[in-house]
């Protein structure tokens, strides 16, 4: 984690965010390990009875999607992105601080956008009554279940490109 960044979760809001982010997580994983015991489950009915569960790929597509957005939240407030610094390495601190900022807004504004639109898509499927193919689990609900990590990430980005901009300062 960047020097301003440790600096900044130490203060209240980045001491909140940071347990949510991690509770996110944490959620996440358990859903990892949820799928994973589900697939070993499914592969032994289908080894030893002939019998897997049905459906097991559709719920395995669901809990990948909400895994990928629950853990994106901590991924940013750990400084865990990937950051290409070939072109900048040669740059001072402070623009170096004002190029974080820049990139963790612009992660911010695209993750608000994701989450909008990932928002309305759940709704939108949801009006049409769409269905998996073979469980006929309600679409909708893994649309649904993403948004908040998607909105973490998004006001994330805002805290760590002010924690930046304030690391730029000092």
């Amino acid at each position: 984690m960047p020097e301003a960044q440790a600096k900044l979760a130490q203060d209240v809001v980045g001491k909140w965010l940071g347990r949510v982010c991690r509770w996110f997580a944490v959620t996440g994983g358990a859903v990892l390990v949820a799928m994973t015991l589900m697939s070993v489950a499914s592969i032994a009915g289908r080894s030893l009875f002939g019998k897997p569960i049905p459906g097991d790929f559709e719920l395995i597509q669901i809990g990948c999607a909400i895994c990928v957005a629950a853990f994106l939240p901590w991924c940013q407030m750990q400084g865990g992105n990937i950051i290409v610094d070939f072109f900048t390495v040669r740059v001072g601190a402070r623009t170096q601080a004002w190029l974080d900022a820049f990139g963790a807004a612009l992660l911010a504004a695209v993750m608000l956008l994701v989450a909008w639109r990932t928002g309305v898509g759940a709704l939108t499927v949801k009006a049409a009554g769409e269905t998996s193919m073979i469980m006929g689990f309600p679409s909708w609900i893994g649309y649904a279940f993403m948004v908040p990590g998607f909105a973490l990430t998004a006001i994330v980005g805002l805290y760590t490109a002010y924690g930046a901009l304030r690391g730029s300062k000092a």
